[in-house]
This record gives C-alpha cells, sequence and structure tokens, in this order.
C-alpha cells in the first residue's frame, strides 16, 4: 500500500513533463503521420484534400533524390557523432578533468561559447573564415606566407564545413555530459586501481569508460536524434547545394519553401515521418547495444 501511494505521489509529479512531452511530441507526431497520406498541399489547401494512403511513401522510393539525400544524411550523422559529438566530447572531457580544476573550468567554458552564440551569427563567421580574398582568414593564412592561389572554401568542402561547424557544437555537449559523469566516478576506485598499478590509459578504458555506458547512451540518442532532425547550419550555410541537402532539410524544401510556391505537406510530412521511424528504430538499437555489449560492463579492478 505504501509503495503504490509512494508511486502515485511519484506520477503526480511527472504529470506536467508528461502533458508536454504529449503535447509538443506525440500530438505532432501523430498529426505528421497522418497529413503524410494526404495529398495536402498548397494547391488543394487545407479543405479541398484526399486520403491517398501510402503514395507519398512510394514517391520517395521512386524519387532520383532520396538515395542521394539519404546518403548524405547518413555521413553528416555518423562522421559528426562519431568523430565529434562523442570522440572529441569525450577526449576534452578527460583532458580537462585531469587538469587543475581552474585551468580545466577555464577551457570548458571557452569551448561551450559557441553554444550561446546565435546560429545565424555563428555559421557567418565559419563563412567569412572560409570566404575567398580579401575576406577569409584561411585564404589570408595560406596567402601572405607561401603566396599560394585564394579560394572560396565554402562551395569546395561546402560538406566538411558542414560536419566541422555542427561537430564543434556537438562536441561541446559531450564535454559537458561527460566531464560531469567522470567527476561523479567514486574515488576509491581510481586510487584502487592506483594501488593496483594500472596505467592512466589502463584507467580510461576499464574504469572511466564503463562508468560512461549511461551519459554515453544519453549524448549518442540525444545527438543522433538532433543531427537527423536539425538543419539550420546547412541551410544558413549552403542551402542544401553543394551535394549539402540533407533529409531533415529535403523535408522542410518540400513542405514549407519550396521555390516555385508549390508548398507539398503531404510528400514534406511523409519525409518526416521516414526521419521519426528512422530515429525511433536507431533508438532502440542503442538501447539494446548498450545492455549488453561487454565494453560497457562494470569494472573489475583485479582484471586491471
Amino acid at each position: 500500500m505504501e509503495k503504490e501511494k509512494r508511486n502515485l505521489i511519484g506520477l503526480w509529479f511527472m504529470m506536467p513533463a508528461i502533458v508536454l512531452v504529449i503535447t509538443f511530441f506525440f500530438i505532432p507526431v501523430i498529426m505528421t503521420i497522418g497529413i503524410s497520406t494526404t495529398d495536402m498541399s498548397s494547391v488543394t489547401g487545407f479543405s479541398a484534400w484526399k486520403w491517398v494512403g501510402f503514395k507519398n511513401y512510394i514517391k520517395i522510393a521512386q524519387h532520383p533524390d532520396s538515395i542521394t539525400n539519404f546518403i548524405a544524411t547518413l555521413k553528416y550523422v555518423s562522421i559528426t557523432l562519431i568523430f565529434f559529438n562523442v570522440g572529441l566530447g569525450l577526449l576534452i572531457a578527460i583532458i580537462t578533468n585531469h587538469l587543475k580544476k581552474s585551468i580545466g573550468g577555464f577551457f570548458r567554458a571557452a569551448w561551450l561559447l559557441p553554444r550561446i552564440t546565435p546560429p545565424v551569427v555563428y555559421v557567418l563567421m565559419w563563412s567569412m573564415l572560409a570566404a575567398d580574398a580579401p575576406y577569409g582568414v584561411i585564404n589570408q593564412l595560406f596567402r601572405i606566407p607561401f603566396g599560394l592561389s585564394t579560394s572560396n572554401w565554402v562551395p569546395e568542402y561546402a560538406f566538411l564545413f558542414i560536419i566541422l561547424i555542427n561537430g564543434y557544437i556537438g562536441a561541446s555537449f559531450g564535454m559537458i555530459i561527460f566531464s560531469s559523469a567522470i567527476e561523479a566516478i567514486p574515488q576509491d576506485i581510481m586510487v584502487s586501481s592506483l594501488v593496483d598499478g594500472a596505467s592512466y590509459v589502463q584507467r580510461i578504458r576499464h574504469i572511466i569508460i564503463p562508468q560512461l555506458r549511461w551519459p554515453l547512451l544519453f549524448v549518442v540518442t540525444y545527438q543522433t536524434l538532433s543531427l537527423l532532425t536539425s538543419f539550420e547550419y546547412i541551410m544558413i550555410l549552403t542551402d542544401g547545394n553543394f551535394n549539402t541537402e540533407v533529409w531533415s532539410l529535403w523535408s522542410y524544401h518540400k513542405a514549407l519553401n519550396n521555390y516555385w510556391g508549390n508548398f507539398q505537406y503531404g510528400f514534406g510530412a511523409a519525409l518526416a515521418a521516414v526521419l521519426v521511424l528512422v530515429g525511433t528504430l536507431l533508438g532502440v538499437v542503442y538501447m539494446k547495444y548498450f545492455k549488453f555489449d561487454a565494453l560497457v560492463q562494470e569494472p573489475k579492478i583485479d582484471e586491471l
């Protein structure tokens, strides 16, 4: 009886969050899936639309840009997630936690500055760095000392710049989560490993990384969904040109920003519904992996 009472009290405390999730997540997702089964567009309006079933999904499968945009999305998400959001974020967290508290805090604060910068300003700063002479800083660095010819870096290396722009922001997020988790590791475990003669690399491999199981799951899941659905940096820098149109930006262009004024709400909603399905499947895969993978089992000091 006492346990049921505590559960009921906990449920009441969770009600505001549950209402927000239902209002701003589940209802929009259901509406998106519903719109994806119609031919709703700026031509039909919101009253003359017809139900077309899976016609929009068949259209996606037959569209010539589907494979190109899917591959671009896959490369964009995987490279940014692995090398920056997780890899670089974890590396910075380990390094800054190994430094003195004041020095490590300074570097974390400096790395976090772009997160409080408006996206438009942040992307324009990058575009100015890569611009042609005489404004581009990168071109000036190569031209003045080496006498090399200048180049507009964005059209030639647009995909690389998009990964760098998003990766820098994502790494700062991972750094904060991993730093907090590393600081929460019980010190007696670290002291025991030192007594057993474990090197710093061994402590990272056998103690720190296994203790980051749930923070790692959170960072990977959150950043994957964020990369799948966000496109503001790409839209500001290239607007999908130079083979940088990812799936979410494609959905936005079709539904809300069509150059010819024919907003295809049904087709754009179908593209968004595909993203929801992909994100859900990836979330399930992550949960399975982080639950059963032997690499993230509890550390065993006697094996060091």
